[in-house]
């Protein structure tokens, strides 16, 4: 461990369902997006849940438990869906050796001051600096346990690395720890879509890009709603994916409300065009989104929220993972 200052924020938003028993990777592996079957010790995956039509229920972060021997697997999911998550994958658990459950750890996001000092996150921590043993930069994904508890390397847009931290005690007195929203905007910055509550059963894996950002395995078995997904891999008839964007004038928005709100295109105002994926607030008051589109509307749409006549939002086509 590498001991130096960084920012630390609580993120109560985020939970953890655990699978342990003999059974526990087959049948996750059978569940799951992502080849599960593949995973280490030393490294964690992106991966979905879907209905047999393909939509998704949820998506997650999946590794190891702490113990190299150990088969249990983990899964960082949104709060709000957890507990309904959990009691669907049980229903399938039929004759198999598993057991799922809720783990009661404390998840955290982490950013050490350096390299990532001048990024936008790390700029916009407030009263959330600690002295902390941070894991050595490495590539995302990445896995690293230790005392503090299970390190994840998140990916980031700007570079360098920023963690999860998946713990069973509060890294900060909760008075000392900063807001979350900071690490939210790093998120969509990054790309990284979460399925919320709002937003279950809406949109296939390929239009919040999973297939893009190694969250889908098209070499693995059967899961619910593959052949779906894949029949829109191979023959190429994806329409909709999603990008970032920014409404500079946002005050006075919830951003935690606006998961599954349509968005619209100003030149077309009598339909939505699209849906809100996730949504946070930086310190300047800027909104960001990532939100869903389709192809054809990314470089004519005049893209707004809620309405036609709503805020502005300039798509970051620079970070699109399919091309400008």
């Amino acid at each position: 461990m590498t001991s130096f200052s960084g920012f630390v924020f609580p993120l109560p938003d985020l939970s953890v369902i655990e699978a342990r028993g003999a059974d526990a990777v087959a049948f996750l592996q059978g569940q799951l997006t992502n080849d599960v079957s593949a995973l280490d010790g030393g490294r964690a995956c992106l991966a979905g849940y879907c209905t047999a039509k393909g939509r998704l229920l949820a998506s997650m972060v999946v590794w190891r438990a702490e113990s190299p021997d150990d088969t249990a697997l983990r899964m960082l999911v949104k709060t709000d869906l957890a507990e309904a998550l959990l009691k669907r994958l049980s229903m399938f658990v039929l004759r198999a050796k598993v057991k799922l459950g809720l783990v009661p750890l404390k998840i955290h996001g982490a950013i050490p001051a350096s390299p990532l000092s001048s990024g936008h996150a790390a700029q916009q921590a407030s009263g959330s600096g600690v002295q902390i043993g941070f894991p050595p930069p490495a590539a995302p994904w990445t896995v690293v346990h230790d005392t503090h508890g299970s390190w994840i390397c998140a990916p980031a847009a700007e570079g360098g690395a920023r963690w999860w931290l998946i713990s069973g005690s509060q890294v900060l007195p909760e008075s000392s720890a900063g807001h979350g929203s900071p690490w939210h905007v790093a998120d969509i910055s990054a790309g990284l879509p979460w399925v919320q509550a709002a937003t279950q059963d809406v949109f296939i894996p390929q239009t919040l890009n999973l297939d893009l950002i190694d969250g889908v395995s098209f070499s693995k078995g059967c899961y619910p709603g593959q052949e779906v997904v894949a029949r829109s891999h191979y023959r190429g008839t994806v329409k909709r994916r999603m990008v970032h964007a920014v409404a500079e004038a946002a005050s006075g928005i919830d951003a935690a409300a606006l998961a599954g709100v349509d968005t619209f295109d100003g030149n077309r105002p009598d339909a939505p065009c699209g849906r809100i994926v996730n949504a946070a607030t930086d310190t300047d008051g800027a909104l960001h989104v990532l939100m869903e589109v389709q192809l054809a509307d990314l470089d004519t749409a005049d893209f707004r929220l809620e309405s036609a006549a709503g805020p502005a939002l300039q798509v970051q086509k620079g970070q699109t993972p399919f091309g400008d």
